[in-house]
């Protein structure tokens, strides 16, 4: 079955973006954080104009094929414009989920108000046997805390921002994390780790 996984440039204080984030200037003045996109030789098999250094390139492109549809929560949705173009991923359709059902912006978006559970069950089905990627901070971390994440990979990028929005906010346990793979590279450094989940036993956390 598919996985739930999350992958984001992430500062080396914890930031996901800079200051003052807000619709029309998503990533408020941490676009730094994204660099590396564009600072290789080597094209990107999935995204176009992506031109990445060749470790970059192999951990991106091997993470980005596995992606069949994308999670959002509202507060990303809002400072991305709402995607108008399309979805976050080339191929992959885009979930959010809201507290409130509205009208999504293009045909590749699903809007989803019942809950976490219900998001998550119906990306699993759009990605159709292939894995969902979550975006946010705060979705994030209520998909740690639901236990339903079963791998997280931090593109840390070697800044420190000061404020922003935080890749992780407070949970009500500590939760292991186990390390599955560590490529440095120019610009950036790829931690992979797999959650671990009490009483599951297989290698890989796959549901």
């Amino acid at each position: 079955m598919s996985k739930v996984i999350c992958g984001l440039s992430v500062s080396v204080d914890g930031f996901i973006t800079g200051r003052d984030p807000r619709p029309g200037h998503g990533l408020g003045d941490g676009g730094v954080l994204f660099d590396w996109y564009g600072s290789g030789d080597v094209p990107s098999a999935v995204f176009a104009g992506f031109r990445l250094s060749a470790p970059s390139a192999r951990v991106f492109d091997a993470l980005a094929s596995r992606v069949g549809a994308s999670l959002a929560g509202r507060t990303t949705y809002a400072d991305s414009d709402d995607f108008v173009g399309g979805a976050p991923h080339p191929t992959a359709p885009l979930v959010v989920l809201s507290h409130e059902a509205f009208a999504p912006a293009n045909e590749r978006q699903t809007i989803v108000s019942t809950g976490l559970a219900d998001a998550v069950a119906e990306a699993r089905r759009l990605a159709d046997g292939k894995d969902v990627g979550l975006m946010g901070g705060v979705l994030v971390t209520e998909a740690l805390e639901a236990g339903l994440v079963d791998e997280l990979i931090l593109h840390q990028v070697p800044v420190l921002l000061g404020a922003g929005r935080r890749f992780f906010h407070e949970l009500p346990r500590h939760i292991a994390l186990r390390i599955h793979e560590v490529v440095p590279a120019p610009d950036v450094t790829h931690l992979h780790y797999l959650v671990e989940h009490a009483g599951r036993a297989d290698e890989g956390g796959a549901r």
